[in-house]
């Protein structure tokens, strides 16, 4: 087998795992994708050493064989993996494989954990990738006590939401910086955890831009459970849905439009939450007009009352936001 000097590494590893399904004297082949592997996953059968390795930027992939099998894991990006054996066998194949991927499990999650995707674009006009992570998210009631009053009520109920409940596909937060509106998405992944998959857009003026990366992510990565609703979380989307959105960002606007109320969210068990730091009189309205908004909730400061109970202590007339009550506790 040839490899030309420019070859990668991974490839060659993967080159020579393949060989003897080639040539097939080893012609069953198994492999397994894994999204997240412990840091200390040897992705090998117990008592087998690996025969070849590579590491590049902390990221080890490694060749292994035994009697009548051969395997190649490649350590991936955001600690994905991909598993790969030939074997003899399909049931030797699928033996060497289960021991494997049984290495890679990571810990038990526990109550307060939530798979979470994060897409971002991949080159101009290209697909979106997705790393989905495991986050430890806080539950909605540990935080409740941080929103003013005026913003609890349909917090409480929009948390509460389930499959049955929903008519509109969009939830709008807007208020002022540093009043907790991200914080509050984050508790909304862990309520919704159940029956929503929680997917963070990391580039989101670049989304409603790109039509192909918009349908990379609008179809979304085949997953065990297909009945599960998926939320796509964008987060300060001023320009988006401001006032003035139509004529600056062109065709953004009509195409969130069309996925939360339109044909290109027709069939698709998807809402759509953005975060905006505009006041509600400042937003377009096709994006708040009535049946779009599952929920369109102001997130503002704590009034001085509230504010002075979550600090203990005596505050200006104006009341403070949640990181400046945060700010102001940490200097006491």
């Amino acid at each position: 087998m040839f490899f030309g000097g420019n070859a990668p590494m991974e490839g060659v590893l993967n080159s020579l795992a393949m060989e003897p399904f080639i040539t097939g004297s080893q012609p069953h082949s198994r492999a397994a994708e894994i999204t997240e592997v412990s840091p200390d996953a040897t992705l090998l059968p117990p008592g087998v050493s690996a025969d070849l390795t590579y590491e590049l930027d902390g990221r080890r992939s490694h060749l292994a064989s035994g009697p009548e099998w051969t395997l190649v894991a490649l350590r991936r990006r955001a600690g994905a993996a991909t598993v790969c054996v030939c074997a003899t066998s399909g049931d030797l194949a699928d033996e060497v494989l289960a021991a494997a991927v049984g290495t890679a499990r990571t810990a038990t999650p526990g109550e307060s954990t939530v798979p979470v995707g994060f897409w971002h674009v991949q080159g101009c006009g290209g697909a979106g990738l997705r790393a989905p992570r495991t986050m430890d998210l806080p539950p909605w009631q540990a935080i409740r006590g941080n929103y003013p009053r005026s913003a609890v009520t349909a917090l409480d109920t929009l948390m509460a939401v389930r499959p049955q409940d929903i008519t509109g596909r969009l939830i709008l937060l807007h208020g002022p910086a540093g009043t907790g509106k991200t914080t509050a998405v984050r508790a909304l992944a862990h309520e919704w955890r159940d029956w929503c998959q929680v997917d963070n857009v990391l580039d989101p003026e670049v989304l409603f831009a790109d039509p192909g990366y918009l349908t990379s992510v609008v179809l979304g990565e085949e997953r065990a459970d297909n009945r599960k609703w998926r939320l796509l979380i964008l987060e300060d989307c001023d320009e988006l849905v401001g006032a003035d959105a139509k004529r600056d960002s062109g065709q953004a606007l009509s195409r969130l439009l069309n996925l939360t109320d339109g044909l290109l969210g027709q069939g698709l068990d998807i809402l759509v939450c953005l975060t905006t730091n505009e006041n509600v009189a400042r937003l377009h309205p096709a994006v708040v007009r009535p049946g779009r908004c599952l929920a369109e909730i102001e997130v503002g400061p704590l009034p001085r009352d509230e504010a002075a109970t979550w600090l203990g202590a005596d505050i200006g007339a104006e009341g403070a936001t949640l990181a400046e009550l945060y700010r102001l506790r940490a200097a006491v």
